[in-house]
């Protein structure tokens, strides 16, 4: 008895982390940020939601990564071997069954939430089908521009969710800024798989421009560290403090061109986004009403 209980367990224990996998890449590039991002920018800040937030934000993280992992396996397995369809976790089949399950499981969690919540998801569902299904990811400037809306998306479910309430305008604002951002700097994340790219073919700012993409980074980061600071008020210390990291994130990407260093930056980079993220609550706390 213990023994098939103690299988069960096993069991549910390995779906779970099979489940995780899909996300796991971006819990420090997407769920973390964008979690602190609702808590900044949300009206009605309750950290007992902070978790209604989390939990929002991942399971549209996850539907939208399984969207992904399932379009072309064979990639991964040179890539990412790692990920659950090519280490054998999961076929492809299951995962598109829990692909589809999950656009009506995302709509009807955002509905508890309000029609705001709601909307979000019917957008990001809707922009996960072309981005993934449609292809929409073949192309530097498509993919730039919807990976930012998709990500706006998440921001304003997560916003919602953290706050129980609608978004008001200081948040509208806040999403609007945080999509340009990102928008026009997501390439930092591009560059650690620039060979992998080339090599099937994926068009990426850095394959397209690959000198122009980096010195974009090396001016963009600190000019937008200065911007942002402007909008939300920021004293001049923590400005300063804030273009100064920008402009080391920026220029390392421009110097230091391997693989291992480009990973290393975008880890830099991830950590600055972060740090942007909390500048709506900044103005918040000292400016807000």
């Amino acid at each position: 008895m213990f023994t098939q209980a103690s299988l069960r367990v096993d069991s549910i224990a390995r779906h779970f982390e099979t489940v995780f996998l899909f996300t796991k890449a971006d819990v420090r590039t997407t769920l973390i940020p964008v979690t602190i991002f609702a808590l900044s920018a949300s009206p009605k800040l309750n950290l007992s939601c902070a978790l209604h937030a989390a939990l929002w934000i991942w399971f549209h993280l996850l539907q939208f990564n399984i969207s992904n992992q399932i379009q072309d396996p064979e990639e991964d397995r040179k890539n990412k071997p790692s990920r659950p369809i090519p280490a054998g976790r999961i076929s492809v089949d299951c995962a598109a069954d829990m692909r589809w399950v999950l656009t009506p499981v995302c709509l009807l969690l955002s509905w508890w939430y309000g029609i705001h919540a709601l909307m979000a998801s019917a957008v990001f569902a809707t922009l996960t089908i072309w981005y993934n299904e449609l292809h929409g990811d073949k192309m530097g400037f498509s993919k730039n521009l919807l990976t930012a809306i998709l990500y706006g998306c998440l921001e304003v479910g997560g916003t919602v969710a953290a706050g129980n309430s609608h978004i008001d305008d200081a948040g509208a604002l806040a999403v609007a800024l945080s999509s340009t951002v990102f928008a026009t700097t997501l390439h930092a994340q591009d560059f650690k798989d620039e060979a992998g790219d080339r090599l099937t073919g994926r068009r990426t700012l850095p394959t397209i421009f690959p000198k122009a993409a980096r010195f974009s980074m090396m001016f963009g980061i600190p000019l937008w560290s200065f911007v942002l600071s402007c909008v939300w008020k920021i004293d001049a210390l923590s400005t300063a403090v804030l273009v100064a990291y920008g402009a080391l994130v920026g220029t390392r990407f421009a110097m230091y061109r391997t693989v291992s260093a480009d990973k290393q930056s975008c880890k830099f980079y991830s950590m600055w986004y972060s740090l942007c993220h909390l500048l709506p609550g900044y103005w918040r706390f000292f400016y807000g009403v």
